[in-house]
């Protein structure tokens, strides 16, 4: 590996390549990913709804790392290392709500939703729960570093990284008028899919509206091309935006509540960007939703998606229907795009495949993402 393949990256979106083909297929960059991208800055893990009630605990595989997120007694949200202190023994393995403390299925040591480990069954002997050697306050949960914004749970694993309003200050103001109470109807506002594709080409796909004429011909009859407008005004998120966004109506004419207190610049206005490195997100007068992209492999994604509401009513009788629809239409738009990052995938087997070349009017949201991954990749090469 050269940085040769990334030097050209970072030249004008005219002028530069994309990232090579072994970025989307190569296992050992794929395993320096998740310590220069993934542990070393704030990705998403998973969704406030996951873990919605008290003592529900949730494990996710997150870039090599087993993690647990879970919902404390004062219904804050707290992530952990998902391994016991003891013989690192994995300690919760499937979703639950947690009756009692985190008790590890080897032998039965107990954390506190705090962490700390308050039980240690015969650590000294048959019917002796103590010893010397064994200092509970020293032998508490590895806590991993965590913030939640617009429903989404992020982590900084590596825990070096600016606090995350520090880090994200730019979008934070952008979209200051969404950050307020979201809520969303479980579990009819998720979905899941996987992609037989790299984490990046969704990632990248996502970024930029070129492709909606021909991709999304139904989004396309009444959001156009022309409709749309860059965002690559950042160097940690890019994307594109709509000035024409139609809340959607049920058949007799009702629409989601809007959020309280929201401008009229989004009475038809919605955004749509990545937030490097794996969350993209969308904003409407009256939703949000999020996808999560967990790399499974060089060439297969989980996609997760979340959609959120201004209402808490959102969760009644009243607009599952709605909300089912809403679903199923974004599930339409996402599954479209499958297709499409699936087959760059294949097309990275094309050996002669330089990287590709920018359009440098419609893709400068793309070649912003590509740089940010060059950059982040460019001292472990």
């Amino acid at each position: 590996m050269s940085k040769l393949d990334l030097e050209v990256v970072f030249k004008p979106t005219g002028e530069a390549r994309g990232l090579p083909n072994k970025y989307y297929t190569d296992k050992d960059l794929f395993l320096k990913e998740q310590v220069e991208i993934f542990h070393s800055t704030w990705a998403a893990i998973g969704f406030s709804c996951d873990v919605p009630d008290p003592g529900d605990a949730k494990p996710i595989d997150f870039a090599g790392m087993p993690l647990l997120l879970l919902r404390d007694k004062t219904g804050d949200l707290k992530v952990f290392q998902n391994t016991c202190r003891h013989r690192g023994m994995i300690l919760v393995d499937e979703a639950k709500n947690l009756k009692g403390p985190i008790r590890c299925p080897y032998h039965s040591w107990a954390y506190d939703f705090a962490g700390d480990l308050v039980a240690t069954p015969h650590v000294g002997g048959v019917g002796i729960d103590n010893h010397e050697c064994i200092k509970k306050e020293n032998l508490g949960l590895f806590t991993i570093r965590t913030h939640v914004w617009l429903g989404v749970v992020f982590v900084n694993v590596s825990g070096n990284a600016p606090a995350f309003e520090k880090e994200h200050d730019h979008l934070l103001n952008r979209w200051s008028e969404f950050n307020k109470p979201l809520h969303a109807s479980v579990p009819n506002s998720s979905f899941e899919m996987r992609v037989k594709s790299n984490w990046k080409l969704a990632a990248e796909n996502y970024c930029e509206s070129y492709h909606l004429p021909w991709i999304h011909p139904g989004l396309n009859s009444y959001s156009r091309l022309e409709d749309h407008y860059n965002i690559a005004d950042a160097e940690n998120y890019s994307g594109q935006g709509s000035s024409v966004y139609r809340q959607l109506k049920s058949e007799d004419g009702t629409v989601f509540p809007d959020f309280e207190n929201i401008s009229s610049k989004w009475d038809a206005t919605s955004e749509y960007v990545t937030l490097f490195p794996n969350i993209l997100l969308g904003v409407h007068r009256d939703h949000t939703f999020a996808m999560i992209l967990l790399p499974q492999s060089p060439e297969e994604t989980l996609e997760r998606v979340a959609l959120y509401y201004a209402d808490p009513s959102i969760a009644s009788e009243k607009w599952t229907e709605m909300v089912l629809k809403n679903s199923e239409l974004w599930k339409t738009v996402f599954n479209e795009d499958v297709g499409v990052v699936e087959g760059m995938q294949k097309g990275r087997q094309g050996i002669k495949f330089d990287g590709g070349k920018f359009s440098p009017i419609m893709d400068v949201p793309t070649h912003v993402f590509h740089k940010w991954v060059a950059n982040k990749l460019w001292d472990a090469i």
